[in-house]
């Protein structure tokens, strides 16, 4: 049957360095890739899958689903396709949205075969504002079986872990005073956010090696003559694991509403992006990608690298999920690059685009199959 997949990945190939090149020459920001699921979902539907786009009313977001209408078990496969700023697709997302799409397709020719279902996500933002966070809370991937998509590196490496992320912004409140003339009239909010950098920094000898923190001033104060009545300042808080995580906001709260009780400013705290959970990669899943993987011509397989933060990590914590690596370089290269991004599409990342894409889909049929104990 896998013959059959192969012969389906052949056919294609050139309409997925096609669609992939394209996405690489328009590059859109994330929540703006209009013209990326413009290509991917024409793709998609000419295969014969449904489509619903502006899924759960992210304008950028779609569903594809190829039902076979037998029993067995649902596949899904997630899109990518947001930019950089400047950079453009130095993440490879333009690889890994035709990857996941092409594999949907190429296993949707032998889905009446084997029963089962394919859905193929399109999930916006990646690097911002990630729309699978949104997906996971209402509960979208609790239909699937497994969750898989598949990111261009420097090299090839396993599917491994992510840290957990959340995003804090802390907004203190003063009063504004001529900051010579009267000073004692005022209330330093600015005052608050050094306070709060001032404790957080004494918090890091008190946390395990995996948690970091760090952030930025976004708001100061007008001028060096008035004492600032507002500032602003937006943390990043990353631990490997959720739990790890959550008992850190509970001491950085503590901080953050000390440092407003020391110069009696007042605070907010909000969420200002969406959080990340950890990734947990199903180790069975991973395996048999790997298997896969060989089989297609790439046996060198490396460890899994330390990663930051993504939204697949959200997915993890719902359906058994995984997030490998392809190698598309002969040589070092940086991500979040623009020699990332120009590596995509060479015709060595060419020809591993296609077995990105035929591992994606023989590891799907498995599960279809199975051939996969996702409960390992």
């Amino acid at each position: 049957m896998k013959n059959i997949l192969l012969k389906k990945g052949q056919e294609i190939q050139s309409k997925l360095c096609e669609i992939s090149d394209f996405i690489y020459h328009n590059p859109e920001l994330g929540n703006e890739e209009y013209k990326a699921v413009e290509k991917l979902t024409s793709f998609l539907e000419e295969h014969n899958f449904e489509i619903e786009k502006e899924f759960l009313g992210i304008e950028t977001a779609f569903r594809a689903t190829c039902d076979s209408k037998k029993e067995g078990p649902t596949i899904g496969y997630l899109c990518e396709y947001d930019a950089l700023p400047e950079i453009g697709h130095g993440c490879g997302h333009n690889m890994i949205g035709t990857m996941s799409a092409g594999a949907g397709i190429i296993l949707s020719k032998v889905l009446d075969k084997v029963g089962g279902k394919i859905i193929v996500y399109g999930t916006p933002a990646e690097e911002t504002n990630g729309a699978k966070v949104i997906f996971a809370e209402q509960g979208v991937f609790d239909e699937l079986e497994a969750a898989m998509m598949v990111h261009p590196s420097d090299k090839t490496m396993e599917s491994g872990t992510s840290m957990a992320l959340y995003p804090l912004q802390f907004t203190y409140k003063g009063k504004t005073a001529h900051a010579a003339s009267c000073p004692q009239e005022g209330i330093n909010a600015l005052n608050s956010v050094i306070q709060l950098f001032n404790g957080i920094d004494a918090l890091r000898q008190h946390v395990t090696t995996d948690v970091r923190m760090h952030g930025i001033i976004t708001n100061g104060g007008v001028a060096a003559n008035i004492v600032p009545n507002e500032a602003v300042a937006q943390f990043y808080f990353r631990a490997a694991n959720k739990e790890t995580l959550d008992d850190l906001l509970v001491k950085v709260k503590k901080i953050a509403e000390g440092a407003a009780l020391m110069t009696g400013s007042t605070l907010e705290m909000t969420r200002y992006e969406l959080p990340n959970d950890n990734l947990k990669t199903n180790k069975n899943l991973s395996k048999n990608f790997n298997k896969n993987l060989r089989e297609s011509g790439i046996t060198d397989i490396n460890e899994p690298k330390d990663a930051g933060s993504s939204d697949i990590g959200n997915v993890s914590h719902k359906t058994a999920t995984i997030h490998p690596y392809i190698g598309i370089a002969n040589c070092s290269v940086t991500c979040h690059s623009v020699k990332m991004a120009d590596s995509t599409i060479t015709s060595f990342a060419h020809e591993r685009l296609l077995i990105g894409t035929l591992a994606l889909a023989y590891t799907g049929y498995d599960v279809l199959t199975n051939k996969v104990d996702l409960k390992g």
